[in-house]
């Protein structure tokens, strides 16, 4: 599961300690945006101990490195391989040939096979190969959508219904259902506004994105609730899994609506989560 996917400031020991306590699907223990330049040597040290510690319980546990082209990333990606977390977040990763680099860095440095690589998308030009991205690397199995660079690189407006991203969002979800990855929404910057963040999470469920990025703990619980079933959604999935398995046939009916195989896959998936839940 990945609806709440939380960013934890790496130079902040208390931040990484209080992440042990959230109820957040995973973590992305960052080096970037969070980090001083002054800090970013000590972040990696305690961020790495912190990816290899096995105090996160059932928590993803990921480290976000810096980007190709800074001065910390060869670093960043060398100590991430070494502590083997569940995956490395990449940031501005625009081509094939990045996650093909990104790869090969994390194979040097002995990364275990469970490490796997998470490709933030957050440019124009990652939107346009964003299929070219998922389909680069069987360790690649995330795409995270970074709609704040995206915003600023398109010069749009931060509004409502996020109308000027829809293309991007709608490409990056294109190609991560082609390639069979799973992706993530961007982040919700005004932590006050409950409201429009609960309804910018319910966009990105009917959407069809597995879960969203987060900046704050406060938005933890809204977000898994949102990126739940519903009990009314597992009550009606249960009743068009029995309707098809008792008629036999292609096509029935429940409610009034046509059911077949389509609505019966969903159904069965959302009914996986909701047990997954559960379990």
């Amino acid at each position: 599961m990945r609806r709440s996917v939380l960013y934890m400031p790496g130079a902040n020991e208390r931040a990484l300690e209080k992440a042990k306590t959230l109820p957040a699907d995973a973590l992305i223990l960052d080096l970037e945006d969070a980090v001083h330049p002054d800090s970013k040597v000590d972040a990696r040290k305690r961020v790495c101990e912190a990816a290899a510690s096995g105090e996160y319980g059932n928590r993803e546990v990921t480290i976000r490195v810096n980007g190709s082209g800074t001065q910390w990333h060869a670093d960043d990606l060398r100590a991430a391989a070494e502590a083997g977390p569940d995956a490395v977040v990449v940031p501005k990763v625009d081509s094939a040939a990045e996650v093909h680099a990104i790869e090969r860095a994390l194979e040097a440095g002995g990364a275990p096979d469970k490490t796997t690589i998470w490709a933030m998308v957050e440019t124009p030009v990652a939107m346009l190969h964003a299929h070219d991205i998922a389909t680069a690397s069987e360790r690649l199995s995330v795409l995270v959508m970074g709609t704040n660079d995206l915003a600023k690189e398109l010069r749009a407006d931060h509004v409502p219904g996020r109308a000027p991203l829809l293309t991007g969002l709608s490409l990056c979800l294109l190609a991560a259902r082609a390639a069979d990855k799973d992706i993530l929404d961007g982040v919700y910057n005004n932590v006050q506004d409950l409201a429009g963040f609960e309804a910018e999470c319910l966009q990105g469920k009917q959407f069809g994105f597995d879960g969203k990025t987060l900046i704050h703990p406060g938005q933890v619980e809204p977000c898994n609730r949102v990126f739940s079933p519903s009990a009314e959604e597992i009550e009606y999935s249960r009743r068009v899994v029995e309707a098809f398995e008792q008629a036999g046939r292609g096509v029935v009916t429940v409610d009034g609506r046509m059911i077949e195989n389509l609505h019966v896959d969903n159904a069965r998936r959302i009914l996986a989560v909701a047990d997954q839940l559960n379990g």
